[in-house]
């Protein structure tokens, strides 16, 4: 990695509609498998909880907690690992997968150390990034089970494990940009003096599984530093990051 140097940037990228479009098939597998899974466990052990009970509880889950599964465990025992493996069993993955062409030669011509850092299970991501090609161009693979505090899962947006996760990889959040197409993960993150960039080539109108609609934004809020549409403008805007 010649480009690295030390002051060079370190890159915290995000996964799901950042490298690759999940909304395209992805997503729409995973809502599935997760209304499943909620029915069963909101439902009364013989039968399922509607889709209406299924649909208020996410969103109610996501409100309060940032994520349906930190609900799901508080309120209903759900183990984590049971969770993330049973909504991300996904057939002929491969197929579903969406990118914009030339993303390695894209991350090649931008300075610094790339690190993965998402909410998916490790299986999952580890699947995904193999198939797009990119796990080489990535020093370190941060999943939801690695964002851990006192021993509770805390993922994006959690400030604290952010903190923590920057403090334990020797980051200083001034030479960090997150890559992400959440706002609320950007917005926690920027509270921590990382740099943003809110990438929105693959929005619809929602955060991803479980998260409520959104009303699409002309422009990033104040917490955002560079809004992008493609990746591919990120080497042209390397000027307003730094």
């Amino acid at each position: 990695m010649s480009n690295i140097t030390p002051s060079s940037p370190l890159w915290l990228f995000d996964l799901d509609n950042t490298l690759h479009d999940a909304s395209f098939g992805i997503f729409p597998a995973i809502i599935a498998n997760m209304n499943s899974f909620m029915a069963r466990v909101l439902g009364d052990g013989v039968t399922p909880a509607s889709q209406a009970q299924v649909d208020a509880a996410r969103l109610d889950y996501w409100r309060r907690y940032g994520a349906t599964l930190l609900g799901l465990i508080k309120h209903h025992e759900v183990r984590a690992a049971d969770f993330l493996r049973e909504t991300h069993q996904i057939a002929r993955l491969e197929d579903l997968i969406r990118c914009e062409r030339g993303l390695a030669h894209l991350l090649r011509r931008l300075p610094g150390r790339k690190i993965l850092l998402t909410n998916a299970p490790l299986r999952y991501s580890t699947d995904v990034m193999r198939h797009l090609g990119l796990a080489r161009h990535f020093s370190h693979h941060i999943a939801i089970e690695h964002m851990q505090v006192h021993g509770q899962l805390r993922p994006k947006p959690s400030a604290l494990m952010l903190r923590r996760l920057l403090r334990k990889h020797g980051l200083p959040p001034r030479r960090c940009i997150l890559v992400e197409d959440t706002l609320a993960n950007l917005k926690s993150a920027k509270q921590l003096g990382v740099r943003t960039v809110w990438l929105t080539r693959y929005l619809r109108g929602a955060d991803g599984p479980g998260a409520p609609g959104r009303p699409r934004m002309l422009k990033g809020p104040a917490y955002v530093d560079v809004k992008v549409k493609s990746l591919r403008q990120l080497p042209a805007l390397m000027q307003r990051l730094r």
